[in-house]
């Protein structure tokens, strides 16, 4: 599984894998059209914060507690540790913050179950909590982990092609980021 740390067109760092965005998978019987109609709402979600917390969720499946990111070429080693450091005790930080409110709401979204029809509003909550959850352990584990990074020339380009605000060449970088590193949609993560 491949793990990637780049800045994306805002000068923001994002971490991702490799996989396609999937379904979160909850299997409830009795309220399954409410968690149905939740899911694809939640599927809605900016490709670049769902994969992002795709990408967390997915490294508490690791088997082994070695990761291995890729990161830009430009940027030495020591400097991407302390940004990856940062940017995870940050990512740590809102989702304890966004499960936190998310708990409060959970209690009032149960009210709206006296409307007719399903109480989407509140599978919605429990889905976001769910996959909030989800991130924080893999956050939590990846800063245990002693990752291991390794330059791309191919990253490098992206983000050099960045600094120099040269638009024309993004869809060509972004076409062969996809195709070398498989990554469905990386315009979708990197550029929207």
């Amino acid at each position: 599984m491949d793990f990637f740390f780049v800045l994306d067109f805002r000068g923001r760092f994002r971490f991702f894998s490799s996989h396609p965005a999937e379904e979160i998978q909850v299997e409830f019987s009795r309220l399954k059209r409410i968690w149905e109609a939740a899911r694809e709402k939640l599927m809605l979600l900016p490709p670049r914060i769902l994969r992002q917390e795709q990408a967390f969720e997915r490294v508490l499946k690791l088997e082994t507690s070695e990761v291995t990111i890729k990161h830009a070429q430009s940027t030495p080693e020591k400097k991407i540790r302390r940004r990856f450091f940062f940017f995870l005790q940050k990512q740590r930080s809102k989702h304890i913050l966004l499960i936190i409110l998310e708990t409060l709401l959970l209690p009032v979204s149960g009210l709206m179950a006296l409307l007719p029809g399903p109480n989407v509003f509140f599978g919605i909550l429990a889905l976001l909590l769910l996959a909030h959850w989800q991130a924080l352990r893999g956050i939590n584990r990846l800063g245990r982990m002693k990752p291991q990074f390794i330059p791309s020339e191919l990253l490098g380009t992206w983000e050099g092609k960045l600094e120099t605000g040269d638009t024309v060449e993004y869809a060509e970088v972004l076409s062969r980021i996809e195709s070398e590193y498989r990554i469905a949609d990386a315009a979708k993560i990197l550029f929207k």
